[in-house]
């Protein structure tokens, strides 16, 4: 296996459009104003922002909501230096829709492409994790984009990355996983 150093320097192409495409954040983990209450937004699980029964359309207002949230405690805020308001997220604040793979020199790079147009390559920094409720079967496939703050990654989506992945036995147990920049991810076990 190559080093992360290596890696970076064989994919620096995509970890600048990574960069270049999460332009610079507001410092949303240094603000910590008291909650000013509740505001009728929903993030729905497809990645659409509700207000008030109707879906937030502008682009950029979607974009400056999601560059000002902050995960704390179970809940979701907007949060600004004076403000602190709590939206509801039914999944995850962000949304994959689309995935793209860069083979190089027999090692991989997974980019997921978010509703607001974030590049997010996996990784160390960028794990993807798959959750279940209980007592279902159907996986929750989430994408860790900054702090606490996850993407969904859409039916589809998730489906070619197990079209992507290489089955393994361990202890017995077959499972599928999924490699990207040096990184291993587990996507599910197969009966």
């Amino acid at each position: 296996m190559r080093s992360s150093n290596s890696l970076d320097t064989l994919f620096a192409d995509l970890i600048a459009q990574q960069s270049d495409s999460s332009t610079k954040l507001p410092p949303v983990d240094l603000w910590d104003p008291k909650v000013s209450g509740d505001m009728d937004i929903c993030v729905d699980r497809e990645g659409r922002w509700i207000h008030e029964g109707g879906e937030i359309k502008r682009p950029a207002l979607v974009k400056l909501f999601s560059s000002i949230l902050k995960f704390e405690n179970g809940q979701y805020f907007l949060v600004t230096p004076v403000e602190k308001w709590r939206i509801n997220v039914e999944v995850a604040p962000f949304f994959i829709p689309e995935v793209s793979r860069d083979v190089r020199h027999d090692q991989q790079a997974i980019s997921c492409l978010t509703l607001n147009g974030e590049i997010i390559i996996l990784s160390d920094d960028h794990p993807l994790s798959v959750q279940y409720k209980p007592e279902s079967d159907q996986p929750i496939p989430l994408v860790k984009v900054r702090g606490e703050l996850s993407a969904l990654v859409s039916r589809s989506a998730f489906y070619q990355l197990v079209a992507w992945g290489e089955s393994s036995a361990t202890n017995g147990d077959q499972a599928v996983y999924l490699s990207s920049m040096g990184c291993r991810f587990l996507l599910g076990k197969s009966a």
